[in-house]
């Protein structure tokens, strides 16, 4: 009975533990904008879980809003900005967030945030799952991670 007892207290706090096969974020990161009142940028990568999960909005308290954007040139070579209303992360993928691809605008970044500095990062998705991340502050211009 004992055993039983242990196997079920088990199952029961591993089902209390969403992200241990869930979507994981990793090498988050802000740069600052180059000239005050002007957008930054916020990059990460995803990981996807065990299930399909939906990218559907990030927030931090380092600005009043953000919104996730894509980048890309067309056959021109033109670069061309859109957003992107949600993104689909399917099981076991890796979605990176980098400069010049997808990316999170950040607008009205608040002026008490400062390069060095370490802010969260929150991403919701469609499941109602959310993941905070750590996100490194970097100056304006820094190079990728």
């Amino acid at each position: 009975m004992r055993t039983l007892a242990g196997l079920v207290a088990v199952t029961l706090l591993a089902a209390c533990s969403p992200q241990a096969d869930g979507v994981k974020v990793d090498g988050a990161w802000i740069r600052l904008p180059a000239v005050a009142g002007q957008p930054g940028a916020a990059y990460f990568t995803l990981h996807g879980g065990r299930e399909a999960e939906t990218l559907v909005g990030v927030s931090t308290r380092a600005a009043d809003r953000a919104e996730m954007h894509d980048s890309a040139k067309d056959a021109a070579g033109v670069a061309k900005m859109t957003q992107i209303a949600s993104l689909d992360l399917p099981v076991g993928s890796q979605v990176k967030f980098a400069p010049g691809g997808k990316h999170v605008m950040l607008f009205g970044v608040v002026p008490n945030v400062h390069a060095g500095e370490k802010v969260p990062l929150t991403l919701r998705f469609a499941s109602g799952h959310t993941v905070t991340a750590v996100a490194d502050v970097a100056v304006p211009g820094a190079e990728a991670r």
